[in-house]
C-alpha cells in the first residue's frame, strides 16, 4: 500500500516564515500532481490555517476553483490531541501523496510526535546567528561552531526514535529564508557556520525565500506566487520568487520530484 511522503515544518523560534514556507509548499505540490494533505498543530496562532481559510473564501467568491489541500487543525491543548495526530497521519497515508504538518514556534508532546514521524524536516532559518543559535552554538570571536545547540539534540532524539520505532530515516533541510541579495559578511559567515554543522549532525542546506513585501500582500487572499494568473500588476520580484519557490521544491528531491518541473509552466 502507498504511503504518504509526511513534511514537518519544525523551527521553536517565530519570525522564521516557517507557516508562509509550508503554505507554498503544499500549494507547489499541488500543482505539481501531487494529492496533498495538511495539519496545522499551532492551534494558537493558525496562520496556516488562516492561509487556507482565506484562500478557499477568495477563489469561492471569485469563481476560481484555486488548489487548497484538505486541512485538519489540532489543538495542542486536548488531552487526546496525539492520539488524533497519530490516528489523522495514518488515515491520511494511504489516500494522499503528502502531508505537511506545520508545527508551532515552541517545544510541546505534540511537536514531537509529528518530528517522530516525519519523511523530511524542513527547518526554516533567517540568516543570522540569531536564528543559528537554535540549532549551534559559536565562539564569538572566530564564529566556529562550538556545539550544537539544544533543537538539534531534539532532532537527534527524534531521528533515533524513528529508527527503532519502524526504521524509517529523517531528512533534515536548513532552509535559509530572507537571505540578502549581496554577499554581506555576516551571510558568508552563518553560511560558513552552517556548512561545518551540516557535517557534524547530519542536515542539508536549501534556498529558501527572500524577504519580499509581496509575501504580506498574498495572505489576505490566500493566494501563492503559483497564482500569478489571478495576482494583479505582476512584476519581476513575483516572478524571482517564484523561481524561489521552485528551487526550494527541487531541492527537497521528494518522491517524484520530477513532476515539480510543471511549475516552471
Amino acid at each position: 500500500m502507498a504511503k504518504a511522503h509526511v513534511i514537518v515544518l519544525g523551527n521553536e523560534k517565530g519570525g522564521t516564515g516557517k507557516s508562509t514556507t509550508a503554505v507554498h509548499i503544499a500549494v507547489a505540490l499541488m500543482h505539481s500532481g501531487r494529492k496533498v494533505a495538511a495539519i496545522d498543530l499551532d492551534s494558537r496562532q493558525r496562520t496556516f490555517t488562516r492561509y487556507m481559510e482565506n484562500r478557499q473564501n477568495f477563489s469561492d467568491g471569485h469563481g476560481l476553483g484555486l488548489k487548497t489541500p484538505r486541512l485538519q487543525v489540532i489543538d495542542d491543548n486536548d488531552s487526546h490531541s496525539e492520539t488524533l495526530l497519530r490516528t489523522t497521519l495514518d488515515a491520511w497515508a494511504p489516500v494522499v501523496d503528502v502531508i505537511v504538518v506545520d508545527t508551532p514556534g515552541r517545544d510541546s508532546p505534540l511537536s514531537r510526535v509529528a518530528l517522530g514521524r516525519a519523511d523530511t524536516l524542513i527547518t526554516p532559518m533567517n540568516d543570522s546567528f540569531v536564528d543559528f543559535d537554535l540549532i549551534g552554538q559559536v565562539d564569538p570571536e572566530t564564529f566556529k561552531v562550538k556545539r550544537p545547540s539544544f533543537y538539534a539534540e531534539l532532532i537527534w532524539d527524534a531521528r533515533k526514535a524513528r529508527a527503532k520505532t519502524d526504521g524509517g530515516s529523517v531528512d533534515w533541510v536548513v532552509v535559509r529564508n530572507r537571505m540578502s541579495s549581496l554577499a554581506a559578511k555576516n551571510m558568508i559567515r552563518v553560511g560558513g557556520a552552517l556548512d561545518e554543522l551540516s557535517k557534524r549532525i547530519g542536515f542539508r542546506i536549501a534556498p529558501g525565500l527572500s524577504e519580499r513585501v509581496i509575501y504580506r500582500e498574498l495572505f489576505p487572499r490566500g493566494l501563492t506566487l503559483l497564482d500569478i494568473g489571478v495576482i494583479d500588476d505582476v512584476n519581476m520580484s513575483h516572478i524571482a520568487a517564484r523561481n524561489e519557490l521552485r528551487e526550494l521544491i527541487a531541492s527537497l528531491a521528494l518522491p517524484e520530484a520530477e513532476e515539480a518541473q510543471s511549475l516552471a509552466s
